[in-house]
């Protein structure tokens, strides 16, 4: 039977130890850190996962500022707003969720977050500091998968790794923090051809296609590792992108759907607000400590 890689309980795992870091901190830090939550319209999964950001935060001692405006929204005022976030010191983190409703461009408003304030990493600056290696907040759905592994033993150096899906959100910066330790990697996407034929060669296979039940054990080569990115409603319950009852006892390890990658998407958007605030409440302090941050284990 494949080892399961549980989000739920690394997450947890992961909120004691910030915890802990916040309330060793906050004296001297003055505040507790800041995550503000733009949430644009009525999108209803939307509003779920802003509930479950704002537990989170809770939770651990975050400070949690959530905006919730119109969808008719003019593209001017939802700057202002974000201009507003990027102004406020007691902000660490800003997050735009995404989708957004239509008429507005997400591509514009989060090139408007301030890079130091970019809680899901999703700032040009941000992916090409990721591109070249240097240090900034990173995409959280990816770091969660690189923390997963670390976890429980997974050096992907060395390994064939294979990633399904290409977008800017999950694919690339997956592909990029892959690559980064050491692993030989490939994309796949919607024109690939031959699909299972690339897949069967992963040792560490990532699927993020956005399409439910897409992989199966077809596309597995006995003993991969298989992380499953999606989450869908189907048929009254929830799935991923993984057929998880044929591909798991084929794989020496597999995220579940839920508890798997879900849990720790959450976990790091935390930990890049935690990194934030320490950074901005350091203030050039040349204190014992004060150059070392205590969570940039975790950010691959």
């Amino acid at each position: 039977m494949a080892l399961r890689l549980d989000g739920r309980q690394l997450a947890a795992e992961l909120e004691n130890r910030l915890r802990g870091v916040i309330s060793g901190r906050l004296e001297r830090a003055g505040r507790p850190p800041g995550l503000a939550v733009l949430r644009v319209g009525d999108d209803p999964a939307s509003g779920v996962y802003v509930a479950n950001k704002a537990k989170a935060c809770a939770r651990v001692g975050i400070h949690s500022l959530v905006k919730h405006l119109g969808a008719d929204i003019a593209p001017a005022e939802l700057l202002a707003a974000i201009t507003e976030l990027n102004n406020d010191p007691a902000v660490d983190g800003i997050l735009l969720q995404l989708p957004l409703p239509a008429g507005l461009e997400e591509a514009p408003l989060l090139a408007a977050i301030d890079p130091a304030k970019d809680a899901d990493g999703l700032h040009t600056l941000n992916l090409g500091r990721l591109l070249k290696g240097e240090p900034g907040p990173r995409s959280c759905t990816p770091a969660g998968v690189m923390a997963l592994l670390a976890r429980h033993g997974i050096d992907p150096a060395g390994r064939r790794a294979v990633v399904v899906g290409r977008s800017i959100l999950v694919g690339q910066p997956m592909a990029l923090m892959l690559q980064a330790a050491d692993a030989t990697v490939s994309v796949a996407h919607s024109r690939t051809l031959e699909l299972a034929a690339l897949t069967r060669q992963a040792e560490i296979l990532v699927v993020a296609a956005g399409r439910p039940r897409l992989v199966g054990a077809e596309h597995v080569s006995p003993g991969a590792v298989v992380v499953d990115v999606g989450i869908h409603r189907l048929d009254g319950g929830l799935c991923g992108d993984v057929r998880f009852e044929e591909v798991e006892p084929l794989a020496s390890a597999i995220t579940p759907v839920p508890g798997g990658v879900g849990p720790m998407t959450v976990t790091m958007l935390l930990v890049n607000t935690v990194v934030s605030w320490w950074t901005h409440t350091e203030g050039g302090d040349p204190g014992p400590g004060s150059v070392d941050n205590p969570l940039a284990d975790l950010l691959p």
